[in-house]
């Protein structure tokens, strides 16, 4: 994403100052592991999953407890977590050069088919953030259960210098 003035690109830092985005706390581990780990220029994240506060925003299974809109914020409240780690550890989201890759795992229920809706949330938020040339490849994955029972764990990599 390059500026109006077509010179410099726009800080992700700045795009969420733009959206009006306040980043949440950085997620604390559930147990013995950490948030994130770089090895070189990779920003390899735990599982983020949509909590607010160390507690699930979200509880149950898309198609059942939880209807598509509810599947979409989960998602996101991950993604911003995701961000919130990532921010964490580097300092700066301006660091991170290209969203590698997400994946997403959606605890579903029934014969469910609308799992590209759901991913959608967190792959139109980085696009937004970072730029469509940064967009990553994705895996959408249903599943019977997730930690904690929430709806929703991303696995996020981002490319950093």
């Amino acid at each position: 994403m390059v500026s109006a003035e077509g010179s410099q690109p726009i800080s992700a830092e700045r795009r969420l100052e733009e959206l009006g985005i306040q980043l949440p706390t950085a997620p604390a581990p559930f147990g013995t592991y950490v948030e994130a780990v770089q090895t070189g220029d990779l920003l390899f994240l735990s599982g983020m999953l949509p909590v607010v506060d160390h507690k699930p925003k979200y509880v149950g299974r898309v198609g059942k407890e939880l209807d598509l809109e509810a599947g979409r914020d989960a998602t996101r409240v991950a993604a911003l977590g995701a961000l919130a780690a990532a921010k964490q550890h580097l300092g700066s989201l301006d660091r991170i050069t290209r969203v590698v890759r997400l994946g997403i795992f959606i605890a579903t229920f029934g014969n469910l088919v609308d799992q590209p809706r759901i991913a959608d949330a967190v792959s139109d938020l980085y696009r937004d953030i970072f730029g469509i040339e940064k967009t990553s490849v994705r895996v959408i994955i249903g599943v019977a259960s997730l930690p904690l029972g929430v709806p929703i764990e991303l696995d996020v990599l981002f490319e950093v210098r």
